[in-house]
Parts: structure tokens; sequence; C-alpha cells
């Protein structure tokens, strides 16, 4: 469904991401682990198109289709949806208006808004004076409403307390389970999620580059006990071996 080949992306002149190189297949839950400032929202914000994060080198390929020169409405269009992290405030424009703006057919926005516990900010500004737990729910809402193939969720359980995350987690499944085909990147540094949506693969960023392939819930238990630096060591002296075993 997404295949990023040796995507380089600059911001302010200042290279964030090197030679990114990632698939994620039909019915994928895929995660991504990583430090703070490692480059994972920088990975999401260059998938999604937003301008300011310039991509130097490589492609980015959704559903066969390059989609480098696409503008952000074009890739949701074209079935991308991300959850974000720290979602603006809009003044003046409704929860209920843009929730009725990008609506499949079929959406119920007020059985939706109360299984979210959002009926009562429907008529308030978007996220204006929301907190943590509100933001992540108006984020869900907006995604169940748009039904995206591809959902990019970036630290889906930061600043939630349990009862969200929970909420969360439970409403994160349904976007997937709506469709066998829909897919997943979920971003996440703690991996507090995986308590509430398993995911098939992981992978981990650091300093902007990709490192460590495998079973998430093995990567995490490495992190935890030898923090994110180990990952990249580990990658490099298998790396060698390999080199070494191809030489003879």
């Amino acid at each position: 469904m997404l295949k990023i080949k040796n995507l380089t992306v600059k911001v302010s002149g200042k290279e964030v991401l090197t030679d990114i190189n990632l698939d994620i297949r039909k019915g994928q839950r895929m995660a991504l682990l990583g430090p703070n400032g490692s480059g994972k929202t920088s990975l999401l914000m260059a998938i999604m198109g937003f301008s300011d994060y310039r991509i130097t080198r490589g492609d980015i390929i959704f559903n066969g289709k390059r989609i480098n020169d696409l503008s952000i409405d074009e890739r949701a269009r074209s079935g991308i949806g991300v959850m974000f992290q720290r979602p603006p405030s809009i003044r003046g424009v409704k929860t209920r208006q843009m929730v009725q703006l990008i609506k499949r057919d079929g959406f119920d926005i007020d059985r939706d808004a109360e299984e979210l516990k959002l009926k009562e900010f429907l008529d308030r500004d978007i996220n204006l004076g929301f907190s943590g737990g509100e933001l992540k729910r108006s984020e869900l809402l907006q995604l169940v409403a748009g039904s995206p193939r591809l959902s990019l969720f970036d630290e889906p359980e930061s600043g939630v307390d349990l009862e969200n995350t929970v909420l969360v987690g439970r409403v994160m499944n349904r976007i997937l389970d709506r469709d066998k085909d829909n897919a997943a990147l979920i971003i996440t540094h703690t991996g507090f999620i995986f308590d509430y949506v398993e995911p098939d693969e992981g992978c981990v960023l650091v300093g902007g580059r990709v490192h460590c392939m495998g079973d998430p819930k093995e990567i995490l238990e490495t992190i935890k006990k030898h923090g994110y630096g180990w990952c990249v060591t580990c990658e490099g002296e298998r790396l060698k071996r390999k080199s070494r075993g191809k030489g003879g």
C-alpha cells in the first residue's frame, strides 16, 4: 500500500530524514518507534505533503502511484488519513462542520460522536480549549468520518489518561478492522498503545534513519533494557557481519 524509497527530507535547509526505506502492505499495522526529535513526525508530514518538508531525494508511492507532487488534499482524497499529535485549533470552524465536509456516505456523526464522548464538542470551534484526551478523540472522529485506507497515527497515547487510551485503542482498531486491506503506520516512543492495538511489524527511527525491522514488542523490550542507541549499534554490527560473510 505504501512504499517509501530512499527518502531524504530537509526542513529549513536541515536534513531531518536520510535514505528512508519502508514498506507497508495492505492490511498491515506497522509500528515506528523512536526518541523525541528523531524524525518520526517529520516522516508523517512528508508522507502527507506539507510544504515545509522538502523531499530532496527518493519517492513516496501509495497504491502503486508516486505521490511526491500531489497536494495535501489530493493525498487525503486518495485514502491517506492522519491523526496529529498536536493538531491546531481553528477558530470560527465548528467540529461538526469539519466532519460533515470529510465524511463518507453512511457516516452517522451523532452516533460516532457519542461513542467518542464528543457530542457536546460538535458545535465548538475545532480543538479550541480541548484537553489532551479531547484532542485525540476529535482527531479520531475525523478519521472515522473520512474512512482512510492508510491511517497515520502520531503518538496516539501521548498526553492521554488510561481511560482515554483504552477508548483511543478501541476506535483505532475499528478504523483498521472496517476493511481487511486497511493499513496503519503507528508512531510511538513509549509503546503503551501496543496494549490496545497490536502491530504486525516494527522498526526504529533514530537520527533520521530507520533501523531494526522486526517484532515490535521485542524491539520495545530491547529499548527498555538498552535504550535507543543500542538499536543503532545492533543494526550496524549486523550489517558488518553480513558484509564480512559476503566477502568470505
